[in-house]
């Protein structure tokens, strides 16, 4: 195996493929990223056998073909500390791995390319095209209420919908739930499954161009592909929670506001909240809202807010961080916030209607006792 490349080229694809790879694994051969030349056809692929990540980069000339595994992370270290638009030459002999640029030479240990596990894939029974940006936007909507090592494995993760043609993503920590759902219908039969966290967090890394990105979704992998990476993910085995359940349908309180006053008032009196529970008390009158936090030190942050608001007093006490991460998602300038009574959950979302290519988001926080 032999081939040259330019090192910018290189260090893209290698980039992304090195993130799934973990530093501390079991298996050795799960630190080595997996390098296959087929023609001009670059191929790198690592995984963690939960996530699996082949990047794709096509050279300039044909080299020699061959599959080899080298340590993932040595690799990428070395490809950064070459100097800027150095050529990078790749050989394999006698199972060592050599690596010239200029002046410079690196001998690599490598393992066998057949020990390298491939993540099971098998035939999709869902396939759909999506435009990358509308998935970016999906995800970073929603990924930040996933549960993060919750007994309730199904949390750990996003859930993924098609019902009925209508895309949706729900993430949920059992204390807030956030809602995405796409503005357009798809031709995707119906299905609903549940891409771990970890997955979640790999594949929003990756999106970041304008191609479409053809998702096929089976019975226990999830695979995203486009002409720079193919992307697969084994799916979490559960059962998400009916999530419909749990957004209040009956608040009759209605709180209209600007996002970027009330965001920087909610992250002024989240200095003086309680570092643990990071409560925060807002009280509503006639279009007021007063925000405030206390601590066991008994020190007091007030922050009184101009909103619309018409309706009976209401006092209700909410997790601050959760408020402030809803704030960070909405991208209007005006935000609603519909409650019923104290004990009730809230409902966030843009006081105005979604435009017609972005995706319609709805966040449910549930109250604190203060």
């Amino acid at each position: 195996m032999k081939f040259s490349i330019a090192r910018d080229a290189l260090i893209k694809p290698l980039n992304l493929v090195a993130g799934v790879v973990e530093r501390r694994q079991t298996l050795p051969i799960l630190s080595n990223v997996l390098l296959v030349l087929e023609g001009k056809t670059l191929s790198l692929t690592g995984t963690d056998l939960e996530v699996e990540l082949v990047g794709r980069v096509e050279l300039d000339a044909a080299g020699v073909d061959g599959e080899v595994t080298v340590p993932a992370r040595k690799l990428v270290d070395i490809c950064k500390s070459l100097p800027e638009g150095s050529t990078i030459e790749f050989a394999l002999e006698s199972g060592k791995a050599t690596v010239k640029a200029g002046r410079s030479r690196f001998t690599l240990s490598t393992l066998p390319a057949a020990d390298f596990p491939a993540v099971e894939g098998g035939a999709g029974s869902v396939a759909l095209s999506l435009d990358q940006t509308l998935v970016k936007q999906l995800i970073d909507g929603t990924a930040f209420a996933m549960a993060q090592q919750d007994v309730r494995y199904y949390l750990n993760g996003l859930y993924l919908e098609i019902l009925g043609g209508r895309l949706r993503v729900v993430a949920t920590d059992g204390h807030r739930l956030a809602l995405a759902t796409a503005p357009a219908l798809v031709e995707a039969g119906d299905t609903g499954v549940i891409i771990p966290r970890k997955g979640v967090l790999e594949l929003s890394r990756l999106l970041d161009g304008e191609a479409p990105l053809e998702l096929s979704i089976g019975t226990n992998h999830l695979r995203a592909a486009n002409e720079q990476f193919t992307f697969t993910s084994k799916l979490v085995d559960g059962k998400f929670p009916d999530y419909e359940r749990v957004i209040p349908k009956n608040a009759d309180k209605s709180v209209i506001g600007d996002r970027a006053e009330l965001k920087q008032a909610f992250t002024r009196t989240a200095i003086l909240s309680n570092e643990k529970y990071r409560g925060v008390r807002l009280k509503l009158s006639d279009n007021n809202l007063d925000i405030t936090a206390n601590n066991p030190e008994q020190e007091q942050a007030e922050e009184v807010v101009g909103v619309q608001y018409s309706g009976a007093e209401l006092e209700i006490g909410f997790n601050v961080s959760y408020l402030l991460d809803v704030l960070s998602v909405l991208e209007q300038s005006q935000v609603r916030l519909s409650l019923s009574d104290e004990a009730s959950s809230a409902v966030l979302e843009n006081a105005e209607t979604a435009a017609e290519q972005e995706p319609e988001r709805l966040y449910v926080v549930m109250p604190m006792r203060l």
